[in-house]
């Protein structure tokens, strides 16, 4: 059955790969059709595609703004296995319109992050807490990482957070 179905196969590709180029008034052209689109209208539906694009950029970039840090990284030097660990990051909207923190993850079960539910007004400032709980077993030296992702050029800023487990 398996030979049958090799045969099979290899009889069809042979028999669909015929010539599709032929010369048409001294010009090489392919018998495999593109799509029925003609080159001009081909070029119309991109220009089409490109304006709106371009568009939704702007749009986009309508509603960015700029953030800033109290820090980057925080250091909870040595602690405890299994004890909660909290912190704080501050964020300020340094833009001119409301920064939205979109969401924020974390690169570990242990670590579990909050963002501020409402926008950040321009000028303003909230918190992102932080909170590292060590597994069982966990020790020596561990650094996680927290993605925050806003309505900024950057979109994705990192913040990292290290403990010592004794």
């Amino acid at each position: 059955m398996r030979k049958l179905i090799i045969l099979f196969t290899g009889t069809l590709l042979l028999f669909s790969c015929g010539e599709e180029i032929e010369k048409k008034e001294g010009k090489v052209v392919s018998k495999i059709a593109a799509g029925t689109e003609t080159e001009e209208e081909l070029k119309e539906r991109l220009a089409k595609i490109r304006k709106e694009e371009e568009e939704k950029l702007r749009k986009e970039r309508e509603n960015q703004t700029t953030l800033k840090f109290d820090r980057l990284k925080h250091d909870f030097g040595e602690v405890k296995a299994d004890t909660d660990c909290i912190t704080d990051f501050i964020v300020t909207n340094t833009g001119d319109k409301p920064l939205i923190i979109q969401d924020v993850k974390a690169s570990c079960g242990c670590t579990t992050p909050k963002k501020p539910l409402k926008p950040i007004a321009p000028g303003e400032s909230d918190v992102i807490e932080v909170k590292f709980h060590s597994k069982p077993g966990q020790k020596n030296e561990i650094k996680k990482t927290v993605t925050v992702t806003a309505n900024t050029p950057e979109k994705i800023h990192l913040l990292e957070i290290r403990a010592f487990v004794k």
